[in-house]
């Protein structure tokens, strides 16, 4: 009897998150380029404050819009051929990103058409962002074995990090020795022309992986579906797999509500808390909150680095212990840790303290955010869904993620405007309450099989 193929898994599972990579790579890089963009875009056309958030955040409604079609698109192109698209999304705004006068505008001349051309390449990045966050981690939700997934696909989150911690060091790398002038008309190009290069080698690597068995099933591809799980499982547990994957197909009702509404809502409200704890203010404001605390321009890139080697140490820690010690239990604890950074800092605002003692609660609050609510949420939203709802329930508690990550970060500037220490004890009170969510609704998941998961929302 042929035993699980480890090495196959692993690869499979290695590429996929390369989307994931991906999806932290581009969401990061504006931590790098964002003021250099204000200064070439922004500031020669008159415009103010408004203009630049709505410019900084523009890749997030791509990221609602990718989030919203990945049901739709995962169900009629399949998983496989979504994540080439995301890729192909992911190289051309890139490209674009860093060079918006491509075919249209001279370089040098900043216009309106230029603003709306480099905001337009943002989004079409953006969409691939929200594409690859709902289909990685259900590609390798729907290949992995039930008692290793929520490590497999807590290594998505680790590449997120990853990625973040890559274009840190891009950044840090590109910006540092160099002068303002630099920065500001050539420096910020690299950084958003750099992505260019893991998008190409991701779609060119998705032509060796396969399509999803469950897919497989969904669509009547019964012979490659049994194919992809003996080569992942081993002849005889994937004939019992597919029994079940089979009895889960043709006896599941395509209706979104079918097993009620109580799984949509717990899938929407683990998106909406994960963002409403503010873990993006962090990441996407990271070098400006260090400035505020004195820190230099060089110092302050250099510490959004130490930031990203924490975010990755402790996001290692949550693949270590996912599937020992269950989702519930991590995602509890690391409320209780973020509220703890949380409301430390909002106090230390408030007292006007600024130093070495907000950087550790800083660090307190990413450590546990990376360690439980980072990684867990995508692993519960990739596997609490049964299969024929599957995809459109992610793309709903996708494209929720998006859109409270959008509210969250935009009004960021304008709650810290107001007062700095009820921003930082507003994320404190969400995490509280994330919490008590946790411990009252969600239910644990560890060890139960895609279809098991059916036969606990029919109860």
């Amino acid at each position: 009897m042929k035993e699980r193929n480890t090495l196959y898994i692993a690869g499979i599972t290695l590429i996929a998150t390369l989307g994931g990579l991906l999806f932290g790579y581009d969401t990061a890089v504006i931590s790098g380029a964002e003021k250099s963009v204000q200064a070439y875009l922004i500031t020669p056309l008159g415009l103010g404050s408004l203009a630049h958030g709505a410019t900084i955040s523009s890749a997030l409604i791509g990221c609602i819009i990718g989030g919203l079609i990945s049901g739709l698109l995962a169900k009629k192109l399949g998983r496989k051929k979504s994540l080439m698209l995301a890729a192909v999304l992911f190289f051309l705004s890139a490209l674009g990103s860093g060079f918006p006068e491509f075919l249209f505008f001279k370089r040098g001349e900043p216009g309106m058409g230029l603003l709306y051309m480099f905001n337009f390449y943002r989004i079409i990045g953006g969409v691939g962002v929200g594409l690859a966050s709902a289909i990685c981690p259900m590609y390798i939700g729907e290949v992995a074995p039930a008692d290793i997934r929520g490590r497999l696909v807590s290594i998505n989150q680790f590449a997120i990090i990853f990625g973040m911690l890559v274009v840190y060091f891009t950044n840090y790398f590109i910006a540092r020795g160099e002068s303002l002038e630099f920065i500001n008309t050539t420096g910020w190009r690299l950084m958003f022309v750099s992505e260019a290069v893991p998008a190409g080698i991701f779609g060119i690597l998705l032509f060796f992986v396969p399509e999803t068995p469950r897919y497989l099933a969904l669509t009547n591809q019964d012979h490659k579906a049994l194919r992809v799980l003996t080569k992942i499982n081993g002849a005889q547990q994937a004939k019992l797999i597919m029994a079940d994957i089979k009895k889960s197909v043709e006896a599941t009702s395509e209706k979104l509500f079918a097993y009620g509404k109580l799984v949509i809502t717990i899938g929407i409200l683990l998106s909406v808390f994960q963002q409403f704890v503010g873990i993006n203010v962090a990441l996407y404001y990271a070098p400006r909150i260090f400035e505020s605390m004195g820190a230099a321009k060089d110092s302050s890139m250099l510490q959004t680095v130490v930031m990203g080697l924490i975010n990755v140490i402790f996001t290692v820690i949550a693949i270590l212990t996912v599937d020992k010690y269950g989702r519930k239990i991590l995602l509890m604890i690391g409320s209780v840790g973020m509220a703890i950074g949380m409301f430390a800092i909002g106090t230390l605002a408030f007292m006007e303290v600024i130093g070495i003692s907000t950087l550790i609660f800083i660090i307190i609050y990413t450590a546990s955010f990376m360690m439980s609510w980072g990684p867990i949420c995508w692993v519960l939203i990739s596997e609490i869904f049964p299969n024929k709802i599957r995809g459109r329930a992610i793309a709903i508690a996708v494209a929720a993620q998006w859109a409270a990550n959008y509210f969250i970060s935009s009004t960021y500037p304008a709650m810290m405007e107001f007062s700095g220490g009820m921003t930082y004890s507003f994320y404190g009170l969400m995490s509280l309450l994330s919490f008590v969510f946790v411990w009252k609704i969600v239910p644990e998941t560890k060890g139960k099989t895609l279809e098991e998961m059916e036969h606990l929302w029919k109860k």
